[in-house]
């Protein structure tokens, strides 16, 4: 059990770590074309996905860490 907990922390470390590293960071394309940076706007689509799935692996990680420290 505690082989497939550690292998689990891994791949979700190594996924957090590749969709942290994905997202845009600044204004995105509307800079491109001048649009300014401090405009607030809203997360969409794509954008609004990966920023969910950011916070799901982040609590998947931190649950997977506890229980590991729970069990050893």
């Amino acid at each position: 059990m505690q082989t497939y907990l550690n292998i689990a922390q891994i791949v979700l470390a190594v996924a957090l770590i590749l969709i942290i590293l994905l997202q845009v960071r600044g204004g995105g394309l509307g800079g491109i074309f001048g649009q300014p940076d401090t405009v607030y706007r809203t997360k969409r689509g794509l954008e609004k996905t990966m920023f969910q799935l950011t916070i799901a692996l982040a609590v998947l990680f931190i649950v997977i860490a506890i229980v590991t420290l729970r069990l050893t």
